[in-house]
């Protein structure tokens, strides 16, 4: 299989090295770190999963579009699966969490870099927050 002119092994050596140290990187900080940390780095790759996105998809890049959004989604789930109990707060982001993994997903279907471009700052500022507080 050639893509751009190259074998997918030849791209597959290209790619992976990069992947290799993000995913060394991404573990080394997931390692140790306390519960407050995990949320912030799971807000950080949302935000980067989301900016990503955007980017492959105005550059016409499906695979990159597409993998962004799969581990945006992922970056979601986990968030999800962390909230502890149903007062307000918890209730709060249980709602939002929802609300943008059903927006990426719709987005898998018919891109909308608007909307998920609300939804990254919206993520931002909520990822800010917490860093402050």
């Amino acid at each position: 299989m050639e893509f751009g002119g190259l074998s997918g092994m030849a791209m597959m050596h290209r790619t992976a090295p990069a992947e290799a140290y993000r995913s060394v990187e991404f573990d080394a900080r997931i390692d140790g770190a306390d519960r407050r940390e995990l949320v912030s780095i799971c807000f950080e790759q949302l935000v980067g999963a989301l900016g990503t996105a955007i980017h492959a998809d105005a550059i016409r890049d499906p695979a990159l579009r597409s993998s962004s959004l799969s581990r945006a989604v992922s970056s979601i789930l986990a968030l999800e699966m962390g909230l502890i109990g149903d007062d307000p707060v918890v209730t709060a982001m249980r709602d939002l969490y929802a609300r943008a993994r059903s927006a990426i997903l719709d987005s898998a279907a018919r891109f909308e870099a608007e909307k998920l471009a609300r939804i990254r700052a919206d993520f931002q500022e909520i990822g800010a927050a917490m860093r402050a507080g």
